[in-house]
């Protein structure tokens, strides 16, 4: 998550920059697809969800044991996702015990289930934030959602969590279908007191692969980003309340970057990427883990195809802490990048973007991000010739022997 409101505002009340810590385990934050039950069809949907039950998912007390673990192996944070989390059975069970385990507990949710009662043990869970994706107004996000009335229904859920006080966020899907109504969706953020607004980058995974060709083409892309920094900036300058966040193409940090050096003096741009450096741009299987419904151990949400075990059979805390070797390589800094993003001059602020688009492209976890929007001049490539040429992946999605060359 590249958080762009929190870097503006280094560009208006520089502070110092915080160094990671230098020795002992990173403890990720940790994104739980506890269920694929979801009432929902979406068209991005990364582990192609539906209103059924799925066999072999955690039982109540597999489910109960992972949560002891990950409050004692001490990670920062844990975000329920699905599905659609509120969809399984035992679902405020586990968020109670969740919260009485994890410093940050957050919900993912499509919110259409956030209403009465459901509402109130929401509430009284004690969220620190809840994150509800709408895909554009009314009619368009009922498409990508795949079911008439999701817009309205997940519209109540935004104002039911406001109504108790919860924190809440707007998830954004930016693909060329919608990304027209951004302004939009930052005018509902607006009206309804919306606390947050995440725009999702696509990522090739589940539907969300079967669609690619949706996904954003790169001036919609660099469009949107124009938008979202000038509101970032009044938010910084202005202290307008809502904060602005991207995920999934850690080229934005870039963007950013380029943005400033036109319109900052040279001293204010280089605290800004001390500061983007220390961030260190794409975490995954650093300082993001997944754990799917079936128990699996994921470097994200995003990479089904690679496991590094189960929380059936083994303790989070020991598979993340373990010498799994794909682990071992996004950890690596600079990672063993090709491509475009071999050659770029901001590998240390965007940790080379997004591998699994890579992969799902090119059967590469480390050849280039074929979602970079930006051109060769603008990420430092001075001779395009010298590109080491990606040729298109027709075989196996995946074979997990070239992960590792």
């Amino acid at each position: 998550m590249f958080r762009l409101t929190e870097y503006m505002h280094q560009l208006v009340t520089p502070t110092p920059v915080r160094a990671r810590a230098a020795t002992g385990p990173v403890r990720p934050v940790v994104i739980w697809n506890l269920t694929r039950r979801c009432n929902l069809k979406c068209r991005h949907c990364y582990t192609v969800s539906a209103d059924v039950d799925f066999p072999g998912e955690l039982s109540h007390e597999q489910a109960m044991a992972t949560l002891d673990d990950l409050g004692d192996f001490g990670i920062p944070a844990l975000i329920l996702s699905g599905g659609e989390p509120m969809g399984r059975f035992d679902f405020f069970e586990l968020a109670e015990a969740a919260r009485r385990k994890v410093r940050f507990l957050a919900l993912s949710t499509n919110g259409t289930k956030i209403h009465g009662e459901a509402a109130d043990r929401v509430a009284g869970i004690g969220f620190q934030y809840v994150g509800i994706s709408i895909d554009g107004i009314g009619r368009t996000n009922d498409w990508f959602r795949g079911v008439d009335g999701a817009f309205d229904d997940a519209l109540r859920g935004v104002r039911e969590c406001k109504k108790r006080g919860i924190k809440v966020g707007l998830r954004f899907t930016l693909t060329r279908d919608n990304a027209a109504q951004l302004p939009d969706l930052l005018k509902l953020c607006d009206d309804e007191g919306v606390d947050k607004f995440y725009l999702s980058h696509l990522v090739y995974a589940g539907r969300g692969d079967k669609n690619r060709g949706e996904d954003a083409q790169h001036d919609h892309t660099r469009r949107a980003l124009d938008m979202l920094i000038e509101r970032a900036w009044s938010a910084a300058s202005e202290g307008a309340p809502l904060d602005l966040v991207t995920g999934n193409n850690d080229a934005d940090a870039v963007y950013l970057l380029r943005w400033a050096e036109a319109r900052f003096a040279p001293d204010r741009v280089a605290h800004l990427r001390d500061h983007l450096e220390a961030w260190g741009g794409n975490s995954s299987g650093l300082g993001v883990a997944n754990i799917d419904t079936l128990g699996r151990v994921h470097p994200d949400t995003y990479w089904s195809d690679y496991t590094v075990g189960n929380v059936k059979t083994a303790k989070f805390s020991d598979l993340w802490t373990g010498n799994d070797p794909m682990l071992a390589q996004l950890r690596r800094r600079p990672r063993p990048l090709k491509g475009r993003c071999g050659a770029c001059a901001f590998k240390s602020v965007c940790g080379g973007n997004t591998r699994i688009r890579a992969l799902q492209l090119t059967g590469d976890p480390w050849a280039e991000d074929p979602a970079c929007y930006l051109d060769d001049a603008e990420i430092g490539v001075a001779d395009a010739a010298e590109r080491l040429t990606v040729t298109p992946f027709r075989g196996k999605r995946h074979d997990p022997v070239h992960c590792f060359d």
